[in-house]
């Protein structure tokens, strides 16, 4: 099975995130699911995470990545200097997710927040489970 994302369904940043990777991502490795959908919460639950998590979170490989662990894994299968990001996980975890925290903290503050989950178009629709 393919990588999964599960976002933050109503999240301009999230929204915004998910268009990047798709444009960036080698190989359509990632398959994408919104936190507050069916499949979201099913993943969630199949995983053992909180229901209350509302930050991106990465299933690869049958194992579950959260915050920063998450971000930067997904950078490892981003085209260009983006791989370099990945780097960055050698910095300890609590550094990085304090860093994560923050921008997560204020997302909906800088960036605003839908009514509702995006709708994805027509060509990118398949890569979505929900």
């Amino acid at each position: 099975m393919k990588a999964v994302i599960l976002f933050d369904g109503v999240c301009n940043f999230c929204s915004k995130s998910v268009q990047f990777i798709i444009k960036r991502e080698t190989q359509s490795y990632f398959r994408f699911a919104s936190l507050q959908g069916e499949v979201g919460q099913s993943l969630l639950k199949k995983h053992q995470v909180p229901s209350h998590v509302d930050s991106f979170v990465l299933i690869e490989n049958n194992q579950v990545y959260l915050k920063s662990d998450a971000a930067l894994r997904i950078c490892k299968h981003l085209k260009g200097a983006w791989k370099l990001m990945s780097i960055f996980l050698i910095v300890p975890k609590p550094i990085r997710n304090a860093v994560y925290s923050l921008i997560a903290k204020n997302r909906y503050k800088f960036y605003g927040k839908r009514d509702s989950c995006m709708i994805p178009s027509p060509e990118i629709r398949e890569r979505f489970l929900d």
